[in-house]
């Protein structure tokens, strides 16, 4: 679904730290720290999940999985395409 790495990848493209990770997505700081502790794939409640990438997506975040089409191949995060 999402790992730690593409959390983290994530924030730096926003510029937000975990605080405000943790206020766009309704969750405490210690939930997202635990997250990105983690070692690969985010493990967690689904609905916590889902709120973290509900709000990653409403901030223009798409998340790029091990199959999807990318220049560059495997997992990552880029920043939407602005609509033209």
């Amino acid at each position: 679904m999402i790992t730690a790495a593409q959390m983290r990848a994530a924030r730096a493209l926003l510029g937000i730290d975990q605080r405000q990770l943790a206020e766009m997505a309704g969750l405490s700081v210690p939930t997202i720290q635990r997250m990105e502790a983690s070692e690969g794939n985010v493990r967690g409640v689904i609905d916590t999940l889902i709120k973290l990438i509900e709000a990653l997506d409403k901030a223009g975040i798409e998340l790029i999985g091990d199959n999807a089409v990318s220049a560059g191949g495997g997992r990552g995060v880029r920043l939407k395409a602005s609509p033209s």
